[in-house]
C-alpha cells in the first residue's frame, strides 16, 4: 500500500520522498509495539491494557499515514502536475479516500 501511494504520482521511489526515512522507522517502531502487544495477549495481560496499547498504535500508523500523504503531496503530486498528468487530482482523491476510511 505504501509502494503503491509513493508510485501514483509517477518517478521512482525516494526520487522526491524526503520523510521516506522517517517514515520506514516509525513503521518499524509500530511493528516492534504490535509485536508487544501481541506477547502482552499472549501473556494474559489485563483487556484495558491490550486497548490501551492498540490506541496508541493506531496513533502511530494514523501519524504514519500523514507523513506519508505528506510525502505524496510534496512529492509526487508536484512532479505529476509539474508533467502535466491531468489525472493527479483523480488519484489524489483514490489515496485519500484509502487512508480515510
Amino acid at each position: 500500500m505504501i509502494e503503491v501511494l509513493f508510485m501514483e504520482g509517477g518517478g521512482k521511489v525516494g526520487d522526491h520522498h524526503k520523510h521516506r526515512k522517517s517514515i520506514v522507522n516509525r513503521l518499524a517502531r509500530i511493528e516492534g509495539h504490535v509485536r508487544s502487544v501481541k506477547e502482552m495477549a499472549s501473556n494474559e495481560r489485563d483487556c484495558g491494557d491490550l486497548l490501551i496499547q492498540i490506541a496508541a498504535i493506531r496513533s502511530a500508523l494514523d501519524n504514519c499515514g500523514k507523513l506519508i500523504l505528506k510525502d505524496h503531496l510534496e512529492g509526487c503530486v508536484v512532479e505529476a502536475i509539474k508533467e502535466g498528468d491531468e489525472k493527479v487530482v483523480e488519484k489524489l482523491n483514490e489515496a485519500i479516500d484509502k487512508f480515510i476510511r
